[in-house]
């Protein structure tokens, strides 16, 4: 079994190309990122890599461009045709190919002629959803909307139809697709792993009570939730961390609640473990997300996870003995959570050491892999059927 992998930017495809590796079933990876990176990180064999470095280079430039500029010009769509056209005379024979969304139309037709079954893989909810849960968050607070392009959403449900099958994250991910009327036989579903020899819990170094957040600052993850649901509670001897870079919608929210948190603009991936482990909890509020792999990496380090119902954190994290799974969108259950963990100091060490057990046992890299293997043995083997 030979599997093709086509990925713009990195996402979690470099640990999948890993996985797939090991098991001797990797034929290529089409990926913007330079060989380099994918050597050194994840062992990938150099003539398995093939680097589309230029579109990295474009995408780069165009984030660099003011709102108004991307909407005329809809860079979105240009990077996405851009990076898919030029990955699909990439594409080599295989057995099974596997494009991320939203730029993966053309190679996922090459993929076809060449005979190969082939898998969109999708990290977030169905494109449809998102736009519409999110296109609600940015009305209710009169902010001017970030949002997928018109054209993108058509390119992605073509995807979406002509691809063989979809590969989620998460049961929230996958609900969505069925809610959607997307047939449930054409859906995967394998939860994201975490490397266990990077994340591990290290020794609090002080007695403060600190909550964690890691992750783009947005509208999007929640943030804003966050920022008003700690400094209502006002808690003695303790911290709110924001771990991770500012989105511009975000600002006025961190100007409002300026001096009830402190915030880290970029953590290096091999600092978060240290982070993380003068942690006390993570909480992940986002109102829209596939399977946010900052919350395994967080359990991985020994802290119990308040997460919303949106960020297919119920695929691992088992409510009352890993920490919490509450909605969307309230402030008052964030504050109940946080208040139960800072009132009940025991509780919070209980529930991290039930976290780490259990991404330990079926949440690691190495198991995502074995279960993906599977999936896809088991569809060449009904191949034609």
């Amino acid at each position: 079994m030979k599997i093709s992998i086509s990925v713009l930017g990195r996402f979690h495809a470099f640990n999948m190309a890993q996985q797939l590796v090991k098991r001797g079933r990797l034929e290529q990876l089409i990926t913007s990122y330079p060989k380099f990176f994918a050597i050194e990180k994840f062992n990938i064999p150099k003539e398995k890599i093939t680097s589309i470095l230029s579109a990295e280079i474009l995408k780069r430039g165009l984030a660099k461009l003011p709102p108004f500029t991307k909407d005329i010009y809809n860079t979105q769509l240009l990077i996405s045709n851009f990076y898919d056209k030029l990955a699909s005379h990439k594409v080599r024979s295989s057995d099974i190919f596997i494009g991320f969304s939203s730029v993966s139309l053309y190679s996922l037709r090459k993929a076809k002629s060449l005979g190969a079954k082939t898998i969109l893989e999708r990290g977030s909810s169905h494109i449809v959803y998102q736009n519409d849960i999110l296109k609600e968050e940015y009305e209710k607070y009169g902010l001017r909307p970030d949002l997928p392009h018109p054209e993108i959403i058509k390119k992605e449900l073509r995807e979406y139809e002509e691809a063989d099958y979809v590969e989620v994250p998460s049961v929230f991910v996958k609900n969505t697709f069925i809610e959607k009327g997307f047939p449930a036989e054409k859906l995967i579903h394998v939860p994201y792993g975490v490397d266990l020899s990077l994340f591990k819990p290290l020794p609090k170094k002080d007695n403060v009570f600190r909550v964690i957040f890691g992750g783009g600052l947005s509208l999007r993850k929640g943030t804003h939730y966050l920022l008003k649901s700690f400094s209502e509670l006002n808690l003695k001897n303790s911290e709110l961390l924001l771990a991770g870079p500012v989105n511009e919608e975000i600002v006025p929210f961190l100007k409002k609640y300026a001096g009830h948190y402190k915030r880290i603009d970029y953590v290096p991936f091999t600092e978060i473990n240290k982070i993380f482990s003068q942690g006390t909890v993570f909480v992940m509020p986002s109102i829209e997300e596939g399977l946010a792999l900052i919350q395994p990496i967080a359990m991985a380090c020994g802290l119990p996870v308040i997460c919303t119902t949106n960020t297919g954190g119920e695929d691992i994290i088992r409510d009352g003995l890993d920490g919490f799974v509450i909605p969307i969108r309230s402030v008052e259950k964030i504050k109940e959570k946080i208040l139960y963990f800072y009132e009940n100091p025991e509780a919070a060490k209980m529930m991290g050491d039930s976290a780490r057990l259990r991404v330990s046992s079926g949440f690691t890299w190495d198991d995502y892999g074995a279960k993906v293997s599977d999936i896809y043995e088991n569809i060449l083997k009904n191949k034609g059927k």
